[in-house]
């Protein structure tokens, strides 16, 4: 039987290429708002991170998911973000 492919992403703040299913994916969608993608089929520009509070925290300050989604946060996403953190 043939062995089925784990596709692999890459987090925008730590730069580890992990299986898309523990990754957390944020989406610029085409009409310009931004959402958290929980099950990856979202259509837009997209962004991975670790599950973990320290990658998050750091997407967030350091800009990096702002430069690769091309657009800035919406307060909104930043909240939505912050409180995945303490669910993980």
């Amino acid at each position: 039987m043939k062995v089925k492919k784990v596709p692999m992403r890459t987090c925008v703040s730590c730069n580890q290429s992990k299986p898309k299913r523990d990754l957390l994916r944020v989406v610029r969608c085409p009409d310009g708002t931004m959402v958290v993608d929980l099950k990856g089929k979202v259509s837009g520009r997209g962004a991975y991170l670790c599950r973990e509070r320290e990658c998050i925290e750091r997407g967030i300050s350091n800009r990096r998911l702002e430069r690769v989604l091309e657009h800035p946060l919406d307060p909104e996403l930043v909240q939505t973000l912050l409180e995945t953190i303490h669910t993980i």
